[in-house]
């Protein structure tokens, strides 16, 4: 290996070690700017994509829509208990509001061809959203995904006009770090890593 592959080698494992989960409550404006969110979309292009069907898509909630997605998972949450307050209805609005730069990961895990299944492509979608975050990242900027069971409420899906065969995996927040949390342990190799015998 020469000295460029080895620097190289040294920066990607450092960059993958710095990324951490930050919260949206402690992520602050202003979220990415224009360039910086075509490099964070363009790196999802890199993701495997076996005979390259793109079973995945991104849909931004810009600032005009927060308050949509807020009445979306108000509704929700009414969805799954009807006798839920105005207190939980207010706080379940306000996790629309949070992230500076929000968007919905969308993945078709069924429709043609047929012949590669849902786990693949729901793959498929995971590293392409790892290969944002990693960018985000590499932009000293903080992310975090946020998920719950108001992405499959028909709310959501009405909101996003998600197709039949399509399913909400999560959302993307990114923005600038405003509060550092301390540094997770990693798991050890071990712990994941075997050998067949």
């Amino acid at each position: 290996m020469n000295t460029s592959h080895s620097d190289t080698c040294q920066w990607v494992n450092a960059l993958l070690q710095l990324r951490r989960t930050t919260l949206p409550k402690r992520l602050r404006g202003p979220g990415p700017n224009a360039a910086q969110k075509a490099r964070i979309l363009e790196a999802a292009a890199a993701a495997p994509d076996h005979d390259q069907i793109l079973p995945w898509r991104f849909i931004e909630v810009p600032d005009q829509f927060r308050s949509a997605l807020g009445d979306a998972f108000a509704d929700a949450l009414l969805e799954r208990d009807p006798q839920a307050d105005q207190e939980a209805c207010t706080q379940a609005r306000d996790k629309a509001k949070r992230s500076p730069w929000l968007l919905l990961a969308v993945v078709r895990t069924g429709g043609e061809p047929k012949a590669i299944p849902a786990a693949e492509r729901i793959l498929s979608a995971g590293a392409a959203i790892q290969n944002m975050l990693i960018m985000a990242t590499a932009l000293d900027l903080g992310s975090a995904l946020t998920s719950g069971k108001g992405l499959q409420s028909l709310a959501l899906r009405t909101l996003f006009t998600l197709k039949e065969e399509e399913q909400a995996l999560c959302f993307i927040n990114i923005g600038h770090i405003g509060a550092s949390r301390k540094p997770r342990d990693r798991p050890e190799v071990t712990q994941y890593f075997s050998v067949l015998a």
